[in-house]
């Protein structure tokens, strides 16, 4: 008797070459910006253990110190201006960030995908390791973190526009929403286990809340270098097609453009065609794609969700130790809810975009709701444990479901628009125009939590005129989205 083709084979053959290197690049590419998010997310908890309420902590028995309020915070966060301090930590990075942000994209367009995020994720690693290496060489220079944080944040520049340019290469526009909000929960990924992972150590030894998320991010370095392939032709994989030219409303897009489905009759390859790809391979500059339809107006409406993503980012744990009076490993715990609740979001947006066909109408609809859920949470979310995780889950939904689709489908669909004419060397710097402009205005919510509003207000209300401004805004870029969509 001949036994049948085992179960597990006629799986994997069922999928083709081609799926089996999609699948396999964005999973490649899932776990590189995890790793991106995961070594970002310490600074946030680790602050509530460099400046505490010492009252509350037993002191050791062979401490000396007497009257000292203070004896237990780490210089020099252990002066009243603490969150002044923890600012300049966080808009030294969020500044550098912003800018090297915008060179990163025209970097991306000209070298080498694998090289580049090999790079930043190795140089990524040895800043992050730094900071942490402060505790155990006794450090209390604020120059010193500060300058961590400024050449960490351009090292991490690298990471965004390389990765959504590697998937943009490798998925055409039919199912990008779906399938690139399911892939943007590495965000929410990284943030949860960079706050696990920073809760294991921050009472103990908090530099190490810092060298393990660095030793990570290493090794997905090396992990790039290794096995990151950058375009489907590098394997002789079928690209995929970014245009969808039918007037039928299909959003299911073809396998090849016109040009290249000419070259595959018969398999007779002409040398016309070829000739045109050529001259559509130089790389963007930055001027032409600002002119790009969409890229300033979704710009200019991430600016204002990334505000509110980000005050959560930074000031959540340690707004959640203040007001709710948990210790810093329950606050940072409790805040993973909100990336878990963005991972929803995410993936729900991305799917009522790919439906409707409409990018914008999604993000202004959820941002608009975000605001009274925000107010609500405000009102509400610290009564009872089980308020907190509702508000939390809801709140991060909203607010990093446009989020995600503007940074990920959005970025993409751009990048690859009908106008470049076949150029595909224009993702990189399109999608590092629209994160670097939402990184401008994180700042903001670093100052103003720096500056107390984060104890006398949460991101509800001062963020109601932003996600109104957004409002307005999204519906600007709605009309124009009938051009091009």
């Amino acid at each position: 008797m001949k036994s049948t083709l085992a179960p597990g084979i006629r799986l994997i053959t069922s999928f083709s070459r081609d799926s089996w290197y999609r699948g396999f690049i964005l999973l490649l590419t899932f776990l590189f910006y995890t790793a991106y998010h995961l070594s970002r997310k310490p600074i946030s908890i680790v602050k509530s253990e460099l400046h505490r309420n010492c009252s509350t902590v037993i002191r050791p028995a062979d401490l000396n110190i007497t009257n000292n309020v203070t004896w237990c915070d780490w210089p020099p966060f252990d002066q009243d201006n603490y969150q002044t301090l923890f600012g300049v930590l966080d808009n030294s990075f969020l500044v550098a960030y912003a800018i090297g942000m915008f060179f990163s994209g025209i970097f991306g367009e000209r070298l080498p995908l694998r090289y580049y995020l090999s790079f930043g994720m190795l140089m990524s690693g040895l800043f992050t390791c730094l900071f942490g290496l402060g505790f155990y060489w006794n450090i209390h220079s604020l120059g010193y973190y500060a300058f961590i944080q400024v050449m960490n944040g351009l090292m991490q520049t690298t990471g965004w526009p390389a990765v959504v340019a590697c998937v943009g290469n490798w998925f055409g526009k039919g199912k990008r929403g779906f399938i690139m909000g399911v892939w943007n929960s590495h965000t929410s990924v990284g943030n949860i286990l960079g706050s696990l992972i920073a809760g294991v150590f921050v009472s103990s030894a908090w530099g190490m809340s810092f060298i393990v998320p660095g030793l990570i991010i290493a090794s997905t370095g090396i992990l790039c270098f290794f096995f990151l392939v950058e375009k489907p032709e590098d394997v002789n994989c079928s690209p995929p097609q970014h245009h969808n030219d039918q007037e039928n409303g299909e959003t299911e897009p073809l396998l090849h453009s016109s040009s290249n489905a000419d070259r595959t009759i018969n398999g007779a390859i002409s040398t016309e065609p070829q000739e045109i790809v050529e001259e559509h391979t130089e790389a963007i500059s930055f001027c032409a794609a600002l002119s790009i339809p969409g890229v300033v107006e979704f710009s200019l409406c991430l600016l204002f969700a990334k505000l509110v993503s980000y005050t959560f980012l930074y000031w959540l744990p340690l707004y959640i130790s203040n007001v709710a009076h948990f210790d810093p490993k329950q606050a940072g715990d409790m805040s993973t809810l909100f990336d878990v609740g963005g991972i929803l979001g995410g993936v729900m947006a991305g799917l009522v975009s790919d439906y409707t066909g409409g990018r914008a109408t999604t993000c202004c609809v959820m941002l608009v709701a975000a605001a009274p859920m925000l107010f609500l949470y405000n009102s509400i979310g610290q009564r009872s444990l089980g308020t907190t995780i509702g508000m939390l889950l809801v709140c991060g939904g909203l607010v990093n479901g446009p989020y995600a689709l503007i940074t990920t489908a959005v970025s993409a669909d751009l990048g690859t628009h009908e106008s470049l004419r076949g150029n595909s060397r224009a993702l990189s710097t399109v999608t590092a125009i629209i994160d670097g402009t939402g990184s401008i205005v994180s700042v903001q919510a670093c100052v103003q939590g720096s500056s107390g509003m984060v104890w006398t207000s949460p991101p509800s209300q001062r963020v109601q005129g932003n996600l109104k401004n957004s409002h307005n805004q999204t519906k600007h870029t709605q009309r124009r989205e009938k051009c091009w969509n």
